[in-house]
């Protein structure tokens, strides 16, 4: 696996890889705030054709806008992110696609829950994004047009885009290649 905007603080032990976002870190582009941004924390491995990825993890939620999950991504101005953001002290889950420019969709979360999982499938152009907080009942949050490409990138990332940064914890990362 590969960094994209490598944060000073991670580490990897026991299965558990542990990043701190940095300070004022995010993926955006345009919509509504009118600026880009391009420099969350990602650490990605490249997939060809589509497949399935997934992704257990727990955050220490601080601030508004902090944010972890998954992040598909072809290049800067085609991705999605989807996960965990943080907003008015609510947890929500959270999707972005971004083709130059970013929307973004939110559920709040009942209860905060310690860990989320998230299940991703890619068939073709489209991606479907799922959501659970019990690991075995998901819920579709999303589905989308990503990109023809069939060449992307996929893994965890984090972002704290008005804090002073927040520790992530991902210990489940599987990804599957589907014909």
């Amino acid at each position: 696996m590969q960094w994209y905007n490598e944060p000073e603080e991670w580490a990897e032990e026991d299965g558990i890889l542990m990043m701190k976002a940095a300070p004022e870190r995010d993926f955006w582009r345009v919509t509504k705030h009118n600026f880009i941004k391009d420099d969350g924390h990602f650490f990605y491995q490249t997939v060809s054709g589509n497949f399935r990825a997934e992704l257990r993890f727990r955050a220490d939620y601080q601030t508004l806008y902090d944010q972890a999950g998954l992040m598909v991504r072809e290049n800067e101005l085609t991705w999605l992110k989807c996960g965990v953001e943080y907003l008015d002290g609510v947890q929500q889950a959270s999707t972005v696609i971004t083709r130059e420019f970013s929307d973004w969709s939110i559920v709040p979360l009942p209860d905060a829950p310690e860990y989320m999982w998230l299940r991703l499938e890619r068939t073709g152009s489209a991606v479907e994004v799922f959501y659970s907080v019990d690991g075995e009942s998901y819920t579709l949050m999303r589905e989308g047009y990503l990109s023809t490409n069939r060449t992307l990138q996929v893994g965890p990332m984090c972002a704290s885009p008005k804090g002073q940064g927040f520790n992530v914890y991902f210990d489940i990362f599987t990804l599957i290649t589907q014909s």
